[in-house]
């Protein structure tokens, strides 16, 4: 028998509501991340990343370490707006791994005149120093 019911679902009451404030939190980051790209303003993009050597970009080529080298693979990968295209993101799995982590999953479409591309994402979200941010990404 449970000494202490009511403490317990106060706790699990508490995880579930900042859960949803972290879920809210990362979709509207994203959502950010979104319109920052669909006005070709990668850096504006990169606000979501954790901005520490320690990132990791994972993609089909190769890893990445770092957000300036995650930084620079975006510009060589996508010089001008014709390359950026509009991108769309669309949401597969959200879920917490503890007060501070999350980990998503999703897919992301760019429309562009020069052929469309598409693929999927997984990404790390932690919250560092009271901000969430992206510490890890795979996208292929």
């Amino acid at each position: 028998m449970l000494k202490y019911p009511f403490l317990i679902l106060a706790m699990v009451l508490t995880f579930g509501a900042s859960s949803q404030d972290a879920k809210s939190t990362i979709l509207q980051i994203m959502e950010r991340q979104q319109a920052c790209w669909n006005q070709g303003d990668i850096p504006c993009f990169m606000n979501g990343y954790w901005e520490s050597d320690s990132l990791m970009f994972v993609s089909k080529e190769k890893v990445y370490y770092g957000y300036q080298n995650t930084l620079e693979r975006y510009y060589k990968g996508y010089p001008n707006r014709e390359a950026m295209g509009t991108l769309t993101f669309t949401f597969i799995s959200m879920q917490p791994l503890g007060a501070d982590a999350f980990y998503v999953i999703g897919s992301y479409h760019l429309e562009r005149t020069i052929g469309d591309a598409q693929g999927h994402f997984t990404l790390l979200w932690k919250r560092i120093e009271g901000e969430w941010v992206i510490v890890a990404d795979h996208s292929s």
